[in-house]
């Protein structure tokens, strides 16, 4: 786990990879080399976790001289790998991935991109060719942004490595900024909320040919979305389940530095910490699993209980922190700073607490349960999908069951599951009657500024990042998974996920997107996943015997993981009040300040639910404070 820095074309300038420090503290490397097209500079912060040696550093090259690369992330098969190049003739000279997928892209070029299991964004510069290569991950685990000016063209780990180049304005990209606002979604499409900062996509890469003089890029999607079904019995997905997630767990272990975890004390990070137990003999006299977890007196969000289960059956060594309101603010400024863009909860600064955590315990590497929800249908908003299948199929014994559970489960009322779920799909003046004096919320059109009304996107975020990944249109289950999982949330989920480890020089790690297991899970039927009020049922099914009984069977999930509206209407109140007033004096044009003021009057004083939406509009305003963005 490293940062990266390339360009052609524009003046070299080593500050742009040392602005990432925090990415790599064990090590840095630049070399500038010439092309048709001006300079080509390669730079790397390094966090060593692989080959501890100099063995590991870079920019490196292959013997020849001809291949130069740039790399941030891990290939958890490169033992395998070697040894297969090895058999090819290949001679190493490290213990590194990294050399092992440069000599991977020397004998195989962008074919080598199938083979690899891991996270990665990586930048080849070809000194022969004079072809600079560059390519991401499947799932977008590590991030490649890019800038492409008159005269040049940069890739970097993090937005403000390129900010302040030629052709970068540095202003607000509104039509993402008003995704971000009105749907919680970010990192669904190639555009960021910086005008003229680009990313490249997951499962894409580059070429970028240079021999004419002239810089031709060409980006191409490498991995395809396309899962084929796969059908078997309960009993079959679960075994195959297991095992998928065993071996990812086992793979994710290889380390040359202390490895950990984050524990929720949920199905997904239980799971993970349970494993990597067993495979670390904790139980049998071998190290034990440090595991760091986020808690809160509030028992509404709490969830030590579980934590305490997990941490009693696998014998771990536990790291309990207890993020407080107080400190939300103050560090609200350098959290945005590391994240480049505005975030979506202070969820984050929970997460951000957990990794300082693990840091100050000396962890670093930390596992995460990160990945699970969205080819599993995982959140509760899938039971809309769920039951509308249900309704159209008129399978109302099982629609009956679904509500009768999910009322026992999660304590919703059948009757406004009825209204939810049944209301909408009868003619209109038959809902009408029998939805009765259900109180409707009023809207206050905060959304209907003059700059954010020319950037609506009447199809909504989510159809939008289906759309440009060719994705089917979000009708049920299956295709709400694959949405989920390549076009939006699990990208900016990542995003958030990859700044605050990175931030305290840690690498997370993510088993639950280790490639097979994904490709697995997408194509499962919805029968495993849920099934009544039963939700991630082949999980449940798989991890019989290694997750406790009270965690595997629990079927809370909690919608906050920090006590938003506790604190929000208590110690916070003033300060959100505050920040309101500041994002919309620094942007006037772009809400409907009235509405806004409406909204979260509302909100405070108790007549609407706390949602996510005062924190967006308050950290769009630190946002463009802490980087100066202009409308």
């Amino acid at each position: 786990m490293c940062g990266l820095f390339s360009s052609i074309g524009f003046s070299p300038d080593r500050a742009r990879i040392d602005i990432v420090a925090h990415r790599g503290p064990d090590g840095s490397g630049w070399e500038v080399h010439d092309s048709p097209s001006g300079p080509v500079a390669l730079g790397h912060r390094r966090l060593a976790i692989i080959d501890l040696s100099e063995g590991g550093h870079q920019p490196t090259s292959d013997p020849t001289g001809r291949y130069h690369i740039v790399f941030n992330g891990e290939i958890y098969n490169y033992i395998e790998l070697r040894e297969t190049l090895r058999q090819q003739g290949e001679i190493f000279t490290s213990d590194s991935d990294t050399e092992v997928l440069l000599r991977a892209f020397a004998v195989w070029d962008e074919a080598a991109l199938d083979k690899l299991r891991g996270m990665f964004a990586f930048v080849v510069w070809d000194k022969r060719e004079k072809r600079l290569f560059a390519a991401r991950d499947r799932f977008g685990i590590k991030p490649l942004y890019m800038a492409q000016g008159p005269h040049g063209i940069a890739f970097a780990s993090e937005i403000k490595q390129l900010l302040s180049l030629p052709g970068v304005s540095g202003r607000m990209n509104v039509a993402r900024v008003h995704d971000f606002l009105s749907s919680g979604i970010a990192d669904h499409t190639p555009e960021t909320m910086f005008d003229g900062v680009m990313q490249l996509r997951a499962g894409e890469c580059i070429s970028v040919e240079t021999g004419k003089g002239l810089i031709e890029a060409t980006i191409r999607r490498w991995y395809s979305t396309s899962v084929p079904e796969i059908h078997l019995s309960e009993a079959e997905a679960a075994e195959r389940f297991r095992a998928a997630l065993s071996e990812s767990v086992a793979l994710h272990l290889r380390s040359d530095v202390p490895v950990g975890s984050c524990l929720s004390g949920g199905l997904d990070s239980s799971a993970i910490v349970c494993l990597m137990s067993e495979f670390m003999g904790s139980g049998t006299g071998g190290p034990k699993v440090n595991t760091v977890s986020a808690c809160y007196p509030e028992k509404s969000v709490d969830e030590k209980p579980f934590m305490d289960e997990i941490v009693a059956h696998a014998e771990t060594v536990p790291h309990f922190i207890y993020p407080r309101a107080e400190d939300v603010f103050a560090k609200a400024s350098d959290i945005t700073w590391h994240q480049d863009e505005p975030f979506g909860s202070t969820s984050i600064f929970a997460q951000w607490r957990v990794f300082e955590e693990a840091r100050r315990a000396g962890i670093k590497v930390m596992l995460d349960g990160q990945g699970a929800d969205e080819p599993l249908a995982g959140y509760h908003s899938s039971f809309t999908y769920y039951m509308a299948g249900l309704t159209r199929q008129r399978d109302y014994r099982m629609l009956l069951r679904t509500m009768l559970e999910r009322k026992k489960f999660h304590g919703l009322p059948v009757t406004d599951q009825l209204k939810t779920y049944l209301l909408p799909l009868l003619p209109g003046k038959l809902a009408y009657a029998l939805r009765g004096t259900r109180q409707v919320l009023v809207q206050h059109n905060w959304l209907d500024g003059d700059a954010l009304r020319e950037h609506g996107n009447p199809k909504g975020a989510l159809a939008l990042a289906s759309e440009l990944l060719d994705l089917p249109p979000v009708t049920d289950i299956r295709t709400l998974c694959m949405t989920l999982t390549y076009a939006s949330n699990l990208q900016m989920l990542l995003h958030w996920e990859d700044r605050n480890s990175m931030a305290h020089s840690i690498e997370a790690r993510v088993p639950f997107l280790d490639h097979p297991l994904v490709e697995f899970l997408l194509g499962l039927g919805n029968d495993h996943k849920i099934v009544g009020g039963d939700t991630k049922r082949v999980l449940r099914a798989g991890m019989a015997g290694v997750l406790p009984e009270t965690v595997r069977q629990r079927r809370d999930k909690l919608g906050f993981s920090t006590p938003e509206q506790v604190w929000f209407r208590g110690p916070l109140r003033g300060l959100i009040e505050d920040g309101i007033e500041s994002t919309l004096k620094r942007y006037p044009e772009l809400m409907n300040a009235v509405g806004v003021r409406a909204l979260a009057a509302d909100m405070l004083e108790g007549r609407r639910p706390v949602d996510f939406t005062l924190w967006r509009i308050v950290n769009l305003g630190i946002w463009g404070e802490r980087f100066g963005v202009s409308l």
